[in-house]
């Protein structure tokens, strides 16, 4: 794992030393766990907590993805004789993909596309004096450019291949593009419509016949509901905001005056939102609700799945609950017969006959004062030796001792969910 150069933006976006970023990532290069680093390696790491070892862990992938990402950049750029100081510099700055591969869209290798036909026919000049918008006459601008040879028979075929290259222009801007993503992010409706003839086929979707709302408020339940529904081919679904929003946005930053010039580029504007920036944007952030919406289908899972493996499989009882050890002590809890919380204790069975007699006299005050019927005692360490000692407290007959299975326990104790 390659990290030392993400250590000071680690460091100040957690919060934490750089010493304690650096200890993080050599254990976790040495493929060490979260809940090893963080219960036996407090030293190394100053004493972080799972979810801050955690945070380090996800950050310093993502990072690397990024590095990755920005080294095929560069070797492209380099390779098509894009790359000069200027462009390495933003390149090198870029701190998240999006921004990177806004950088990158104008210098990316392209299919063949309406622009580059204009390009090969001559129009780049005139696209780019149109683009000027200096009051000149478009029409007497373009007269030069009409070429039999290459193609351009008309005034007007030599315009519009003008306004195919200010479209792609336009729609490769770093700006319109950072602009025109937040206001996808905010304002962005999901739309849904059933496909013409598939009423009756899927009526399951019957809710999302007709059916619009926000798509940053949108539950991740119905999101995958109506991919669903789109994936069968019963609904038709778009994700876009407003459009005179948009096309408010890109005229600000484009059209210049209200010349004959700058109408040429205000519906090359609209044209680059409509066929381009769009569609680009509107499967960035179908991408990005698919990905809410599984998290947090996996979250509303894993709480059902929670609740049927907690269920206690001795039925409604009052549970003593230790967690066994020899210098750090036993942890004690007692539970009521819904598994709420009622007392945690420590006692030190095994450190010397005084502590015994104190863990004897607070084990049977517990059991009396919360009227305990079971008592667990984990199979780690000390674990055989807490059972005999819970068993030599002479309990009454009817509180069973029973030795459990700690695997998983561990990890699951390390975890945000058990914070």
């Amino acid at each position: 794992m390659h990290y030392p150069q993400h250590i000071e933006t680690i460091s100040a976006e957690l919060g934490i030393q750089p010493r304690q970023a650096v200890a993080v990532a050599e254990l976790l290069s040495q493929e060490a766990t979260v809940p090893f680093i963080a219960r036996y390696r407090k030293e190394a790491t100053g004493s972080l907590d799972e979810v801050q070892i955690a945070a380090i862990r996800d950050r310093l992938g993502q990072l690397a993805e990024l590095d990755s990402r920005r080294a095929t950049v560069l070797a492209s750029l380099e390779k098509h004789g894009h790359l000069n100081d200027a462009l390495r510099a933003k390149v090198e700055a870029a701190e998240s993909l999006a921004v990177l591969e806004d950088i990158y869209l104008p210098f990316e290798p392209k299919r063949r596309t309406k622009a580059t036909v204009a390009r090969e026919k001559g129009l780049e000049p005139l696209a780019q004096a149109i683009m000027a918008q200096t009051g000149a006459d478009p029409r007497g601008a373009a007269l030069p450019f009409v070429d039999l040879e290459k193609g351009v028979t008309t005034l007007d075929e030599a315009l519009e291949g003008a306004g195919h290259i200010l479209a792609e222009t336009i729609n490769e801007d770093e700006t319109a593009r950072g602009r025109l993503r937040g206001l996808f992010q905010e304002k962005a409706v999901i739309r849904s419509t059933v496909a013409a003839g598939k009423e009756t086929e899927g009526i399951k979707f019957k809710d999302y016949f007709d059916w619009q709302e926000p798509a940053a408020a949108a539950p991740s339940h119905r999101v995958l509901a109506m991919r669903r529904g789109e994936r069968e081919d019963v609904l038709s679904l778009s994700m876009l905001p407003p459009e005179e929003q948009a096309l408010a946005i890109l005229e600000g930053l484009f059209v210049k005056s209200a010349g004959a010039d700058s109408e040429l580029v205000r519906l090359a504007a609209a044209d680059s939102y409509r066929r381009l920036l769009s569609r680009s944007l509107e499967t960035e952030l179908r991408l990005n609700l698919k990905e809410r919406a599984d998290v947090e289908a996996i979250r509303v899972f894993a709480d059902n799945l929670r609740e049927l493996l907690l269920a206690s499989p001795l039925g409604a009882k009052r549970v003593m609950g230790i967690d066994p050890g020899f210098r750090t002590g036993c942890k004690v809890v007692c539970l009521d017969r819904q598994g709420k919380l009622l007392h945690h204790d420590t006692v030190f069975p095994h450190t010397g006959a005084g502590q015994a007699v104190r863990a004897e006299e607070t084990l049977r005050q517990l059991c009396r004062r919360f009227q305990i019927e079971a008592v667990a005692v984990g199979n780690g360490t000390a674990g055989r030796e807490t059972e005999s000692f819970v068993r030599g407290l002479g309990l009454p007959d009817g509180v069973v001792v029973v030795m459990v299975n700690e695997s998983g326990a561990s990890v699951y104790s390390a975890s945000e969910a058990a914070r």
